[in-house]
């Protein structure tokens, strides 16, 4: 452990007035005029990068599609499953005359606020599969499921530029009137193979007569980008609800031609998320004795942060004489690692309990919640600092114990930002400095003797 012996008053006083704790235990008390602080720089902190618990992937307001090679991590690919559902969710009943199919069109909306990779200089290629089982609406899916689908019929295809901002000019067709070029919102058009749809929705049968029963029939879609045709790195797409798939048609009933389209709402995604990893991040799973020099951090239920704080004993022997005024993890992405892949702006951390199930750190509820942190580059660019005074205490003093303490990807989709559950949402990564690192991880502690 090194450390360094300094005469903190004046800057004591502000510090701690800030960050100090008002509860019984003395934890984070201001410096007396009559005392005199210490600061620790603690540099054996350990990170040990871990797999992360499985997320569910069913209900995300943000579902990725991707096929993302990053050079550091490895292969990133999500697919997207998807419900299908007869017009108005009820019967239909096929139109009187002869159908003519022009199109059908699989329209899925970009999220806006979500993609990662390269958008400049990789071409994607997606193709729609049909499922070989229902999306049960009742159930809750993990990314732990191998969804079955009909790998040898495909049913459409695409070859794009990722485009998530830019909105698109269609023909909307409005009966009795001519058709009308309007703005919609950023969205992928995927073709579909029009012998396809004239099988399932325009052939009298039994999948017609209720929408259960169509969805029994059809199951719905596997949507997913081609390895072969997704050029350079690839990327991270996400998309949101709610989709359509629009089959334009023409009907002639002998006496008058019509130009209509037939709505099918697509009201569910389901994300099938798999991480191939590089052998940097296999070594790093692997060596759980001693701190990494690269730890990881991902989204999508892919990495996690383990940390231990082998110095504190020193402290913990002492523990009778001092109190912690204040305790701060400073943790910073590897040099070189932020381009041209951003790092996750904002990390969570959270501790084990006795039953090794997630609970809150003790600064990250009460009266000082708002300070813990997390976010990248506050206050201090390019770091990640987590405020720990109250838990450091407790740890020194024996109060707690540390059965697991965590960084992860935090949910910015939560309403609460205490939130410590394992989330499908990031789409990033950071790569943390451990060991043999100028910027390596610290723990910096303030305390003051009282005896």
């Amino acid at each position: 452990m090194k450390f360094f012996r300094l005469d903190l008053l004046t800057l004591l006083i502000s510090l701690f007035i800030l960050n100090g704790c008002k509860n019984p235990d003395g934890v984070g008390l201001g410096v007396d005029n009559g005392l005199s602080g210490t600061v620790y720089a603690d540099t054996t902190v350990m990170l040990n990068t871990m797999r992360e618990d499985s997320v569910q992937v069913g209900n995300l307001a943000r579902t990725p599609l991707a096929y993302f090679n990053d050079p550091e991590l490895g292969l990133t690919q999500s697919s997207i499953v998807t419900n299908i559902n007869l017009p108005l969710l009820s019967k239909y009943t096929i139109p009187t005359g002869t159908i003519d199919i022009d199109s059908a069109i699989l329209s899925i909306k970009y999220n806006s606020a979500g993609f990662y990779g390269d958008s400049v200089n990789s071409m994607y290629k997606v193709n729609v599969f049909q499922l070989n089982e229902k999306p049960v609406a009742s159930t809750v899916y993990y990314n732990t499921k191998n969804w079955l689908y009909n790998t040898t019929d495909v049913w459409g295809t695409k070859t794009f530029k990722a485009r998530p901002h830019d909105t698109l000019k269609v023909f909307s067709i409005i009966k009795g009137k001519p058709d009308t070029l309007v703005r919609v919102l950023p969205q992928l058009r995927i073709p579909l193979n029009t012998a396809r749809i004239r099988e399932v929705l325009f052939t009298a049968g039994n999948q017609l007569n209720s929408n259960d029963n169509f969805q029994t029939a059809v199951k719905g879609f596997y949507v997913k980008l081609d390895e072969a045709g997704t050029t350079g790195t690839g990327g991270i797409l996400t998309f949101g609800l709610p989709d359509t798939l629009s089959v334009y048609i023409r009907v002639n009933n002998g006496t008058t031609m019509d130009t209509s389209v037939v709505s099918l709402p697509i009201t569910r995604h389901i994300a099938d998320i798999k991480h191939t990893y590089s052998e940097n991040v296999l070594t790093a799973l692997t060596n759980q004795t001693e701190s990494n020099t690269k730890a990881y951090v991902q989204g999508m239920g892919g990495l996690r942060v383990k940390v231990s704080f082998p110095g504190l004993q020193s402290l913990i022997d002492m523990k009778n004489d001092i109190i912690i005024n204040r305790a701060e993890l400073v943790v910073t992405p590897y040099p070189g690692s932020i381009i041209p892949y951003a790092p996750l702006p904002n990390l969570m951390m959270y501790k084990f309990d006795l039953a090794k199930q997630r609970t809150f750190i003790e600064d990250m509820t009460g009266s000082y919640s708002a300070l813990f942190g997390g976010r990248l580059g506050l206050p201090v660019k390019n770091e990640y600092r987590f405020l720990l005074t109250n838990y450091i205490q407790n740890l020194v003093l024996g109060k707690t114990k540390d059965y697991g303490t965590f960084i992860g990807a935090a949910n910015e989709s939560a309403q609460s930002a205490a939130d410590v559950n394992a989330t499908g949402y990031p789409i990033a990564r950071t790569i943390l400095a451990g060991k043999n690192s100028p910027f390596r991880v610290k723990l910096n502690i303030i305390y003051t003797r009282i005896k």
